[in-house]
């Protein structure tokens, strides 16, 4: 049975928020993150703040850089300061309402539980920066 990985960011001028679903979270995969809103808003300077994972220092990702990435800035973090990064509110946010303290009947209805979660930040943008601490 795969696992599932979850690469986010959130645009914070809006509040919108872009999951991307995988089975594994490797170089590839966030590469493909990446160029989603490179399509998207080509001509806009995106800033990332990443923590410390090696996708996001691989030899693909300078290379990508280089040959495409000038709309991207990236911000890292320092090592062990997942406080620092507003999409770890997120998943806090996904955990407490949907994990923490609730039983599950099997992995499906984990699934429902989560999907339910995803399309309720989609309809609330303003809760969502509250919860990043992104909004007054």
């Amino acid at each position: 049975m795969p696992t599932y990985r979850c690469l986010a960011r959130v645009n914070i001028p809006d509040g919108k928020t872009v999951l991307h679903q995988t089975t594994v979270a490797n170089t590839t995969t966030f590469l493909d993150f990446l160029r989603m809103p490179k399509e998207r808003y080509p001509d806009r300077l995106m800033v990332l703040v990443l923590d410390i994972a090696r996708i996001h220092h691989a030899k693909m990702v300078k290379e990508f850089l280089r040959e495409e990435g000038q709309c991207f800035h990236f911000i890292y973090l320092p090592p062990y300061s997942p406080q620092l990064n507003p999409i770890e509110r997120l998943w806090k946010w996904l955990k407490d309402t949907v994990i923490a303290n609730v039983f599950h009947k099997d992995r499906n209805d984990i699934i429902q539980a989560i999907t339910w979660f995803v399309n309720y930040i989609h309809e609330r943008p303003e809760e969502v920066l509250q919860r990043l601490g992104c909004a007054g």
